[in-house]
C-alpha cells in the first residue's frame, strides 16, 4: 500500500495519525537525532517529515539517510523549495500554496521540480497547502511572501480547501507553521474538514496533549509536531497514547 493510499484508507476508517517533523537546519550532528527516533520508532510514529522553510545547511542527504538506516518510518520530504529534493527519501509532499497568490509557490517551483522528480522513485504527494494565521508572522509566511488566511475566516478556508480538492490535490495540509503560538482553531479544521473528501493534516503549535486531541476530535487526520518536542520530547509518548486510544476505539466499533 502506498503512503497516500494508507492516508485514505485511514482517513475513510476514522483513524488518526501522526507526524514528526525534522528540521535538518536545526541538526549540527546527526547522532543527535538517535533519542528522537528511538521516541518515534517506540511510540508508533506513522511517518518522518523532513524539511523547513529555509534550508541553510546541506545536510538534508545526510539527515534523510540516517533516518532511513536507524528505523523503518517511512520519511516524507517537506520542501521549502526545489532545492529540498533527496531521492533517498520515500515521498515528496509536491505542495501547493494555495492559500497564497504567489506563483512560484503555487506551480512556478513544480515546472522545475517536476522533471527532477519523474528521475526518482519518491511517491508524489500532490497537497494543497493552506497558512492558517496564528497570530505572528511565521518563517513559511514570511519566506513565502504570502498573507496566512485570517484564523477566523472559515468559509474563505473552506473554499480553498475545496478549490484543491476540485483541482486534483489529494490531501490538504492546514499549517499554523513553525513555531507558531497558537495551533489552528477546532472550528477552522472542523469547518475545512466538512468540506473536503481527501486526507486532512495539520500542523503548527500543537504543543500539548490536549491540544493534539482538540485538533484530531476537530477533524484532522493526520498530526505534524515538530518545535514542541525539541523542549519535550516526552510529549510525543502522550500524544501518541491519545492516538492509540482514538484508534482501538474506532476498531472496537461493531
Amino acid at each position: 500500500m502506498t503512503i497516500l493510499e494508507s492516508l485514505q484508507a485511514g482517513s475513510k476508517q476514522g483513524k488518526k495519525s501522526i507526524a514528526v517533523l525534522i528540521d535538518p537546519d536545526k541538526i549540527d550532528n546527526v547522532s543527535k537525532l538517535d533519542p528522537l527516533l528511538r521516541l518515534a520508532s517506540e511510540n508508533c510514529v506513522d511517518y518522518i517529515f523532513t524539511g523547513g522553510s529555509l534550508v541553510t545547511t546541506s545536510n538534508l542527504s545526510e539527515v534523510v539517510n540516517y533516518i532511513k538506516e536507524n528505523v523503518t518510518i517511512p520519511v516524507v520530504l517537506f520542501p521549502g523549495s526545489v532545492m529540498q529534493i533527496d531521492s533517498s527519501a520515500d515521498a515528496i509532499l509536491f505542495l501547493s500554496l494555495i492559500s497564497g497568490r504567489n506563483p512560484d509557490l503555487l506551480i512556478g517551483q513544480h515546472v522545475i521540480a517536476a522533471p527532477i522528480l519523474k528521475n526518482t522513485q519518491l511517491e508524489i504527494l500532490p497537497t494543497g497547502y493552506m497558512l492558517i494565521n496564528s497570530g505572528k508572522t511565521t518563517s513559511v509566511a514570511y519566506i513565502s511572501n504570502t498573507t496566512p488566511i485570517p484564523e477566523d475566516k472559515y468559509s474563505l478556508a473552506a473554499c480553498t480547501a475545496l478549490a484543491g480538492e476540485m483541482l486534483g490535490l489529494k490531501l490538504i495540509y492546514l499549517d499554523a507553521g513553525s513555531g507558531a503560538e497558537r495551533e489552528v482553531n477546532a472550528k477552522m479544521i472542523a469547518t475545512v474538514r466538512k468540506s473536503i473528501d481527501v486526507p486532512l493534516i495539520v500542523g503548527g503549535g500543537i504543543n500539548t496533549a490536549q491540544k493534539a486531541v482538540r485538533v484530531l476530535e476537530a477533524g484532522a487526520d493526520l498530526i505534524v509536531i515538530g518545535n514542541a518536542l525539541e523542549k519535550s520530547p516526552d510529549l510525543l509518548i502522550e500524544i501518541s497514547d491519545s492516538v492509540y486510544e482514538w484508534n482501538r476505539g474506532i476498531s472496537s466499533r461493531p
